[in-house]
């Protein structure tokens, strides 16, 4: 699974009103979990509203490779898990693409089993660090060979009784406490996780719903002990996967931003630790309404009704990243059309995600004729009220994607207010996360698509 070899430029320019109603796809993190859980689970899992972007679909086909039965019949994914403990040993390489969550959390799946397992990528996954996966990996026993710096390929054996941990984790990251659980699902006794600032928590609830013997317990300081019962049963179920909150991003910034915008997006998950961009778009002066707030499947869900706003600057507080970390990019797009100075701070792991993701969206934004200013952690943007002077400043000027999905479609969110027309290098790899993307905000309106090759 490679990207890049054929690159598909994309142009977004000023648009007229943004109105409609849609659906958003499938959150990636939960689908990813779906298909890893479900394919190891005894019995049956069924999910709708899978994404089905190539990310997941990695993830799918490396649960497959190591025996799990998964088909797709109309819109339902239905899986025959192998039972706790009972991966084969994969026959070739996993290939992950592009996919950073779904090769770490994996990684942590296999890591104990008494097998190799290869692990490989596209060139950007390549190039991003493993390490902080591995390092646990290696207490509880496991035999690592990687490339240069902890970077893919890497295979990883097994000890034949994996070693339970208690492991703190040294950095907010949902992906670091997932893979450590993930392992001690298949050794003995108790693995523990001490998370001092709360992440995402999709991987402890989906566990608890599979039946794992899992507990959460948080100190006065915010600091939680989560603890995970080795080796015990887990059975299929019933996945209805709720809309992804970053792929919401993209229509409900855009809606804010294109003037006289009116729409609806449904079936949003609003997990309290997913939903920092909303909270800061709302402090920004942004017109969000929200509709029909339910609980589906453990988790709380509801429709956005999102409508053109006159956005201020704020201060992001560095506390709220976790709760917004793959949002930035959008929000950087936000505050280029907001009254005064918006700051972010926090985002030092903005640096390892798919691309540098801080310098890729300064660089971007400067030669869009944005005013900013890129720290070591933070981004300064000084924005412009009506798009006045925005856009690519030369008709050379393309936002260079680095294989990032997120920095492709956050730009091109950009181009629909800004006064001149704003252009990717490549929306190709838009699919690895909301394939859906380009069809999605062509339905609503936006002035956007592939640049045409000359015949």
């Amino acid at each position: 699974m490679t990207h890049g070899a054929h690159l598909k430029p994309a142009v977004a320019q000023k648009s007229g009103p943004l109105a409609g109603t849609v659906r958003m796809p499938g959150d990636k993190s939960i689908s990813h979990r779906s298909f890893m859980l479900g394919g190891l689970a005894s019995g049956q899992t069924r999910i709708t509203g899978l994404l089905e972007g190539d990310d997941v679909l990695a993830t799918g086909a490396a649960m497959r490779a190591m025996g799990a039965h998964i088909r797709k019949e109309d819109d339902v994914w239905i899986i025959d898990g192998v039972g706790n403990g009972c991966l084969l040993e994969p026959e070739a390489p996993l290939d992950f693409g592009n996919a950073g969550t779904g090769v770490r959390l994996t990684m942590g799946l296999v890591g104990p089993y008494d097998f190799d397992a290869t692990f490989i990528g596209d060139a950007s996954l390549s190039g991003r660090p493993m390490g902080r996966v591995l390092d646990p990996l290696r207490l509880m026993g496991v035999q690592v060979s990687a490339a240069a710096g902890d970077r893919l390929p890497v295979t990883l054996h097994g000890p034949r009784v994996a070693a339970p941990i208690r492991y703190r984790v040294p950095m907010a990251s949902a992906q670091v406490k997932s893979a450590v659980l993930l392992a001690g699902l298949n050794a003995p006794g108790t693995t523990v996780v001490i998370e001092p600032v709360m992440t995402r928590d999709h991987t402890e609830k989906m566990l608890e719903g599979f039946g794992a013997q899992i507990s959460v317990e948080t100190d006065g300081d915010g600091v939680r002990t989560i603890a995970l019962q080795g080796q015990g049963a887990l059975q299929g179920q019933v996945i209805d996967v709720p809309g992804d909150p970053s792929s919401t991003a993209f229509p409900l910034v855009a809606a804010l931003l294109v003037r006289d915008s009116d729409v609806i997006i449904r079936n949003v998950l609003m997990n309290p630790l997913r939903t920092g961009l909303i909270t800061t778009l709302l402090e920004m002066g942004g017109n969000i309404e929200i509709m029909n707030a339910r609980v589906s499947g453990g988790e709380d869900v509801a429709d956005l009704r999102v409508r053109s706003s006159e956005l201020h600057g704020v201060r992001v507080p560095p506390e709220r990243a976790p709760s917004m970390i793959d949002e930035y990019p959008v929000l950087a797009i936000a505050a280029s059309f907001a009254r005064g100075e918006t700051l972010m701070e926090g985002l030092e792991e903005l640096r390892v995600k798919e691309s540098d993701r801080l310098s890729a969206v300064a660089e971007g934004l400067k030669i869009n004729g944005v005013d900013c200013d890129e720290g070591e952690s933070s981004l300064r943007v000084r924005g412009v009220p009506d798009g006045a002077n925005l856009g690519a400043l030369r008709a050379d000027c393309v936002v260079q994607t680095h294989l990032d999905h997120r920095i492709a479609m956050a730009f091109l969110v950009m181009g629909l207010a800004s006064e001149r027309p704003v252009s990717v290098d490549d929306a190709g790899i838009i699919a690895t996360s909301f394939p859906e993307f380009m069809d999605l905000m062509t339905g609503l309106g936006a002035d956007i698509g592939l640049v045409q090759e000359p015949a």
